[in-house]
């Protein structure tokens, strides 16, 4: 059964209420274009480096205004939002990157962790430490909904191709990755990251992004995509700005491409060696 995804890009700053409304109004938009699918990017609610504005400005799942926004969004149009994931306080005082993705009726049928975290240091000076305020996730899903199989992973979890192997293995035909990718990185290494899970699993992948320069300093790099099983990206966005990209995906296109190439029955299990090598210029038998 195809159906037809849209992947919204945005620029989201340091204001959760108007970030709601800039979703609220892009969500729309695709729904008006004919999209039953629709995500947004990473961080959706707030991007805010400032430590202590972003706690103020954090609310639990009950009360968070990205959340209730993208459960009524949902309800009104009759099709399914996912809220590709926004900063959730929790009874630790850590933080949940939690995606959330609501049926038509508003419901929550998914709810999703960022299983690995960007502690990285970049070469232009660049330091991020994720582990220092967010609970890391421990659960990956796969959903069953009416028009496919999904499966979710959110920004840095690209990096972790054994993640998006199991969801394949476990039936995923769509998996999904809202991301705010900075722009060193994603100039290096977002596109042929995207592509390479599609590829390698045979799936289709949906990836919306934040974008531009945001209200607290940082850059990210937008280009936000969706691409096919067999890598061909069939819609993608800009470097800034806001957009709306679409796509129509036929799962149909998922076995296909597995037919081609069948490299999830193929894999076999292996151990690996460590072989010493002959100071000699040889080899250890």
């Amino acid at each position: 059964m195809s159906f037809t995804a849209a992947a919204i890009q945005m620029c989201s700053g340091v204001d959760p209420e108007r970030n709601a409304a800039s979703m609220a109004r892009l969500v729309r938009e695709a729904a008006t274009k004919g999209a039953t699918y629709v995500q947004t990017p990473e961080m959706t609610g707030m991007l805010q480096r400032d430590r202590a504005a972003a706690k103020e400005a954090l609310r639990d799942e009950s009360n968070d205004i990205i959340v209730k926004t993208g459960s009524e969004l949902a309800a009104e149009l009759g099709i399914y939002v996912h809220v590709g994931s926004t900063a959730i306080a929790l009874d630790d005082g850590k933080i949940a990157n939690r995606g959330f993705l609501f049926g038509p009726v508003g419901e929550i049928l998914n709810r999703y962790d960022k299983i690995h975290m960007f502690d990285v240091d970049l070469d232009n000076g660049e330091s991020w430490r994720e582990s220092a305020a967010y609970r890391p996730g421990s659960e990956a899903r796969v959903l069953s909904l009416p028009f496919a199989e999904m499966g979710f992973a959110i920004c840095y979890d690209v990096r972790f191709p054994q993640l998006f192997r199991a969801q394949a293995v476990a039936g995923a035909e769509v998996m999904t990755v809202p991301a705010a990718f900075t722009k060193q990185t994603g100039e290096a290494h977002w596109e042929i990251l995207l592509r390479a899970r599609a590829i390698e699993n045979g799936v289709f992948v949906v990836a919306a992004a934040q974008a531009g320069l945001h209200e607290d300093g940082r850059e990210t790099f937008g280009h936000s995509m969706i691409i096919d099983p067999w890598g061909k990206v069939l819609a993608s966005a800009g470097p800034t700005g806001e957009a709306v990209i679409l796509a129509e995906i036929d799962p149909a296109a998922v076995k296909a491409a597995h037919d081609k190439i069948p490299n999830l029955k193929n894999g076999r299990e292996f151990s690996i060696e460590r072989i010493a090598g002959d100071v000699s210029g040889g080899v250890a038998a």
